[in-house]
């Protein structure tokens, strides 16, 4: 420990503090702020799902074109999640995500001016930004699970993943009502506006209010035994810092990842969970409003109910993953029992193709979204088996791989919806992706653990 940590640790730590004392719980208020940025992340990434109909109104855009510009957030999401996992094992979680959530904020802010624009000069201008969108939120999830190896227990991680990851469901739970409200009394651009300024005020507060567990002045000594003896990677910071000076080489990380069967079952499992995540942050309201003939503000609430139960499904699952660890079983049987049952029960949104019913609809969309949910672990599983050296570089990895699914399910489901003029082919192609997640995890991904690289450094 340093001498200045050593001053911080004087400080708050008072001569005689032991574990009697009680325990501080600093590590919940961490991962609750995770949660807020990450309900936030999502939402602004899905605003375009609220406002779709009415862009489509006013620029005169195809379905088709309406998925290239879903897409265009993930083609740049995709590509910046190496160097934003680098940026963060390099410069820390603190300065690169209060970087992140700013420049992402500020260029949804920014969309609600493109109707200034003439309507080509728009439709270019809004896909420049939704790109812009995207390279800022690179670094976002694998700073997540950089936090979340830092400062919880191996035995407790599912839980908090869990919450963080949860955001995906709470973002249309919270935002989506909102931002339809907005759009139908003040226009589309008014939902970027408010969104914009909500993101710049936030990365203000995660400026203020992170800490690494050693620096963190709440945290007693109690609590940060507790996480060094769970497991918890508290002097992350120094690793990498460790690392970098020794030279870790980064293409000889991904190389090794990429070579690991677990790693790369992870990495389908994912993708396919991913376009589950992307058919409803980009066209389930469109759905919804096109399919079922509902109003704007109808969709915009009916689509927060799936969303709840996804939430549910997510912390449970999470829950249900810890208290398994916690009682003596693997972390392989722990994390894919809730996975591979999750997923399996997410399949059933394919039923949704055989109705017009919008009670049957919103019931089955619940059912799978809450299976989903449940199985949602894929960050918990990035924390249990990262290199300590390069744990945003891993995580970043991942994401990339992931949202690769950001790019082909709004366009896939673009092109079926033109040429089909229906939604049935896409629930098809969603449910077949929660059958194939499912598999990956049970198949392919094996034993989970730790992966120790080999002769990494340059």
């Amino acid at each position: 420990m340093t001498a200045s940590r050593e001053a911080v640790a004087g400080a708050v730590r008072p001569a005689g503090s032991s574990p009697s004392l009680g325990r501080s719980r600093v590590r919940f208020m961490i991962v609750a702020l995770l949660f807020v940025l990450s309900t936030l992340n999502n939402a602004d990434r899905a605003i375009l799902s609220i406002t779709g109909t009415e862009v489509q109104g006013d620029i005169g855009i195809s379905d088709i074109t309406l998925g290239y510009l879903f897409s265009a957030f993930s083609w740049a999401y995709m590509l910046a999640q190496l160097p934003g996992g680098w940026i963060v094992d390099k410069w820390g979680a603190r300065k690169v995500y209060a970087g992140s959530i700013f420049l992402w904020s500020l260029a949804t802010l920014f969309q609600g001016v493109v109707p200034l624009f003439g309507i080509a000069s728009a439709m270019i201008a809004l896909f420049v930004l939704r790109l812009a969108v995207g390279l800022a939120e690179g670094p976002a999830y694998p700073t997540n699970g950089r936090v979340v190896a830092t400062w919880f227990p191996a035995a407790e991680r599912g839980t908090a993943s869990a919450i963080f990851n949860s955001s995906q469901y709470a973002a249309p739970v919270i935002f989506t009502p909102f931002m339809a409200w907005l759009t139908h009394g003040w226009g589309w651009p008014s939902a970027y506006f408010v969104m914009g300024g909500i993101g710049i005020v936030l990365s203000v507060w995660w400026w203020m209010a992170y800490r690494q567990p050693r620096d963190h002045p709440r945290v007693n000594q109690a609590e940060l035994d507790h996480l060094v003896e769970g497991g918890a990677l508290v002097d992350i910071e120094e690793a990498a810092s460790v690392g970098t000076e020794t030279g870790v080489n980064t293409w000889s990380v991904v190389r090794q990842l990429l070579s690991s069967r677990m790693m790369i079952g992870l990495y389908m499992g994912q993708f396919f969970i991913a376009t589950l995540v992307y058919f409803f942050l980009t066209w389930f309201p469109i759905y919804l409003i096109k399919e079922l003939g509902m109003p704007l503000l109808e969709a915009g609430l009916t689509a927060s109910i799936p969303a709840l139960f996804g939430f549910i499904g997510g912390i449970l699952g999470g829950l249900l993953s810890d208290t398994l660890l916690r009682r003596g079983r693997s972390v392989t049987v722990a994390r894919k029992i809730p996975i591979v049952a999750g997923l399996a029960l997410s399949t059933c949104i394919i039923a949704c193709a055989w109705t017009s019913s919008k009670t049957v609809v919103i019931v089955v969309m619940a059912i799978a979204f809450f299976g989903k949910g449940l199985g949602s672990l894929g960050w918990t599983v990035v924390s249990d088996t990262s290199p300590k050296e390069a744990a945003g570089l891993s995580g970043g990895l991942f994401n990339a791989l992931a949202n690769l699914a950001g790019i082909t399910t709004p366009i896939v489901i673009g092109y079926v919806v033109d040429i089909t003029g229906s939604f049935d082919g896409a629930l098809y192609f969603v449910g077949a992706s929660g059958l194939a997640a499912a598999l990956s995890f049970l198949l392919v991904v094996g034993r989970i653990e730790r992966v120790k690289l080999k002769g990494a450094t340059a």
